[in-house]
């Protein structure tokens, strides 16, 4: 077992949720040889996403991750460590909802795996991040299948009605060309195609 396969085993033993095989399959697919300067990831978890989107970026290129869990947080930093990515992959901590306001770079990728709730925020600073070319993931974008169906148990309302918010956004926004992929537990990829 190589160094990547284990910290993936470790997420899944923990229950830490990561990136499914089938849309990591499809963000590099997406991507396709194109190396990126800049990639903005909201939502570390343990960096096994940001590891694995490393692969995607060029020389120079550097992933900002934001992350607010503690645990996570001294966990992602020791998986970077020993896959000697600590050049690579610089960790944001706190909550991205004060931290992205903050950023001014500009991102060629956006990956967002955040609260769901707050969906429609991390788009709005997305969209002020990125130029022309630039593509935003928004993953577990159906999160279980209650987003396209009449769910509306009090539990989990605000997460599923701000990604059908979601939804609606990318898929209204003439900048954006947007598909919604039932892969995973759904993907909404947009390509912005004016800046």
């Amino acid at each position: 077992m190589n160094k990547l396969e284990k910290i993936k085993k470790d997420n899944i033993n923990s229950h830490i949720p990561i990136i499914m095989d089938d849309t990591l399959e499809k963000i590099y697919e997406v991507i396709g040889d194109r190396k990126l300067n800049k990639i903005l990831e909201i939502g570390t978890a343990q960096g096994y996403s940001a590891i694995c989107f490393s692969k995607m970026i060029n020389e120079n290129g550097i992933i900002d991750t934001i992350e607010r869990n503690e645990e996570n947080i001294a966990k992602a930093k020791e998986n970077i460590k020993t896959m000697q990515l600590e050049k690579k992959i610089n960790i944001i901590e706190g909550d991205a909802v004060e931290i992205l306001p903050n950023l001014n770079e500009k991102y060629d990728m956006v990956f967002i795996d955040a609260a769901k709730g707050k969906y429609p925020f991390f788009l709005e600073q997305s969209l002020r991040l990125t130029d022309e070319g630039a593509v935003i993931f928004a993953d577990n974008i159906l999160y279980k299948g209650y987003v396209l169906s009449d769910y509306n148990k009090h539990k989990q309302r605000t997460a599923v009605n701000n990604l059908r918010k979601y939804i609606k956004e990318v898929q209204e926004n003439t900048n954006l060309k947007t598909e919604i992929l039932d892969i995973g537990d759904g993907l909404a990829i947009s390509k912005k195609i004016i800046s």
